[in-house]
C-alpha cells in the first residue's frame, strides 16, 4: 500500500449516493486523496431528482441513528436543514404510528424526526463532501470493472468510461485509476458478486426475503383543504398481517406527500382516481379525507422493490485486500422501515474504525464488524416481513417468536407512553431489539392495563418543541 501523509494517498469510491458520500467523508481523514465516481451529473442535480435514483420520489425517513452519525460527522447538519425550512420535530410527538387502526400513544423521545425528502438530504451531504480538501467528484462516468494484481489478490484500482455532456453523452476512451482501496457504494447497483466471480473468487452467501413490495407516491400543495396534521409531520399507518396495506402521509418543506404500499402483487394505481380509491381502503380516514380534494402536484410515481437482499461477505475465507463493500452494496433493506440510509451511516463508522488505524484495512476484520451492524436491522426487517405467511424466506425460531411477540408491543404501544417510547428507539437503530424483551417491558406488554374500550383513531394533537439529543453511545447489537 502507497503511503502517503495520512496513511494511505488514494481511495476510490464507486457510487456518489449517500453511502458513497459518507464513506468519502471518513476516507478523507485517513488519505490524501479520494475519488468519488459516479454515473450521474451529481453537481448538477442539485436538489433535483437523480435519474439513477428512481425511488427518490418516495418519502425517505432519516432515522436517529443516522441523524446523529451524520451530524458527528457533519456538525451543524441539523441546522443546515432547518435553514431549509425542513420541518423537524420530536419523534414521538410528531410522527404518529397506526397499527392495525389504532394510534401509537404520543411520547415525548428526545428524538428528531427530519422530514427531508431524498434529493434535500443527498445535495447537503455531497456539498460538505465535495468541499474537502483532496475530494474529488467524478460525475458522468460509467464504471466498467475493478482492475486487480496479477495474482488476483489485490484490487489496485478501477475502469471507467466519461461521458462528454457537450457531445449529447457520448463515451470517452476507457481509463484506469490506479487506487490503493476501492469502495463498492453502488447501493442495488452492485456488481461486486459478479466481478468477484470474474477473479476467481467464491460467490457470497446470501439471504432473500422476497416480499414483492411496491410504492406508490402522489405529492400535493398546500395548504390542503382538511389538514390532519397541522404542525406535526407525518401519519403512518403501517402494514400488519391483518392489515396489509400501508401508508406514509408526510408534510415537508414545499409539500405534502403521500406514499401508499402494497406487498405480494398488490400496487396503489398511479392515475388519481384509483390512487385515492386506494388510500380510502386505509385503516386512517383522515388521510384520503385529507388529499381527496387536494390540489395535486405532478404525476404518481412507482417503484417496485422485490425482495431484500444480504450478502454475507462476513463468511467468505478470501477476499481480495484493497477493497471492501458499504451500504446497500452489502444489505438492500425493505424500504418501508428506513433503515438503509442509517445502515450505511452506521457502515461508514466501521470504514472510519477500519481505516483509521494508520495500516491498510483487512477485509475480514472489517467485513465481520460491518456484519455485526446489520445484523440488529436485518432481524427486525426480516421477522417483520416474515410474518406474512406468503413472504418467502427463512424463518427461524427467532424469527416466529418475534412474530408472536411484536403484535403485543404494538397494541401495547397503544395506550403506553413507555412501551411506545421503547418501540421508537428500537425502530430508529439507538437501542438494541433485545432492549423490548427486558423484564420491565415484557411485563409492561404482556401484563399492563388496557384501556378500558377501544380507542377511534384520531388526529394528532400539536407536539411541544423537540428536544434533539447527543448521539448515543450505545451501538445496535
Amino acid at each position: 500500500m502507497s503511503m502517503g501523509t495520512k496513511g494511505g494517498e488514494h481511495a476510490v469510491v464507486l457510487g456518489g449516493s449517500i453511502g458513497g458520500l459518507l464513506a468519502a467523508r471518513v476516507l478523507a481523514d485517513a488519505y490524501d486523496r479520494v475519488t468519488v465516481i459516479d454515473r450521474d451529473d451529481l453537481t448538477g442535480a442539485g436538489m433535483g431528482l437523480r435519474p439513477a435514483i428512481s425511488w427518490a420520489h418516495h418519502i425517505h425517513a432519516l432515522l436517529e441513528r443516522g441523524r446523529t452519525i451524520i451530524e458527528d460527522l457533519f456538525p451543524g447538519f441539523l441546522d443546515d436543514l432547518l435553514a431549509l425550512g425542513v420541518p423537524v420535530g420530536d419523534f414521538g410527538m410528531t410522527c404518529h404510528y397506526y397499527f392495525n387502526g389504532r394510534m401509537m400513544v404520543p411520547a415525548e423521545t428526545g428524538m428528531a424526526c427530519v422530514a427531508a425528502n431524498r434529493p434535500v438530504l443527498e445535495n447537503r451531504i455531497r456539498t460538505r463532501v465535495a468541499a474537502l480538501p483532496g475530494v474529488t467528484l467524478r460525475e458522468r462516468t460509467d464504471i466498467l470493472g475493478l482492475v486487480a494484481s496479477s495474482d488476483r489478490r489485490r484490487i489496485t484500482g478501477v475502469r471507467v468510461q466519461g461521458r462528454d455532456p457537450d457531445d449529447g453523452g457520448a463515451p470517452g476512451a476507457e481509463e484506469a485509476i490506479d487506487a490503493d482501496l476501492v469502495v463498492d457504494a453502488t447501493g442495488r447497483a452492485t456488481r461486486t458478486p459478479r466481478w468477484l466471480g470474474e477473479l476467481g473468487y467464491e460467490r457470497a452467501p446470501e439471504e432473500r426475503i422476497r416480499m414483492d413490495l411496491t410504492y406508490t407516491t402522489m405529492d400535493f400543495t398546500g395548504p390542503l383543504p382538511f389538514d390532519p396534521l397541522g404542525d406535526d409531520i407525518a401519519l403512518v399507518p403501517t402494514a400488519t398481517p391483518a392489515l396489509p396495506r400501508g401508508a406514509i402521509f408526510a408534510r415537508l418543506a414545499d409539500r405534502y406527500a403521500l406514499t401508499l404500499t402494497g406487498i405480494l402483487g398488490d400496487r396503489a394505481p398511479t392515475d388519481r382516481e384509483g390512487f385515492l380509491a386506494y388510500a380510502a381502503s386505509l385503516p386512517v380516514p383522515q388521510i384520503h379525507e385529507a388529499v381527496r380534494d387536494a390540489e395535486q402536484r405532478g404525476p404518481a410515481h412507482s417503484f417496485r422493490f422485490p425482495a431484500s437482499v444480504r450478502f454475507h461477505y462476513e463468511r467468505l475465507s478470501r477476499f481480495p485486500a484493497g477493497y471492501l463493500v458499504l451500504g446497500d452494496a452489502a444489505c438492500i433493506f425493505n424500504p418501508v422501515y428506513a433503515q438503509g440510509m442509517t445502515v450505511a451511516a452506521m457502515g461508514a463508522t466501521v470504514l472510519a474504525k477500519h481505516v483509521g488505524k494508520g495500516a491498510e484495512p483487512r477485509s475480514a476484520d472489517y467485513f465481520r464488524d460491518l456484519s455485526r451492524v446489520i445484523d440488529a436491522p436485518w432481524a427486525m426487517s426480516a421477522a417483520a416481513d416474515l410474518g406474512y405467511p406468503a413472504v418467502r424466506g427463512r424463518r427461524t425460531v427467532a424469527t416466529r417468536m418475534a412474530n408472536l411477540y411484536m403484535p403485543r408491543v404494538q397494541a401495547a404501544a397503544a395506550h403506553d407512553p413507555v412501551v411506545a417510547r421503547g418501540f421508537i428507539r428500537t425502530a430508529s437503530l439507538v437501542d438494541p431489539p433485545q432492549s423490548l424483551m427486558r423484564p420491565s417491558m415484557v411485563g409492561r406488554v404482556l401484563f399492563g392495563r388496557k384501556p378500558a374500550a377501544p380507542a377511534a383513531p384520531a388526529a394528532p394533537a400539536a407536539p411541544a418543541a423537540p428536544r434533539v439529543p447527543a448521539p448515543s453511545s450505545e451501538e445496535p447489537r
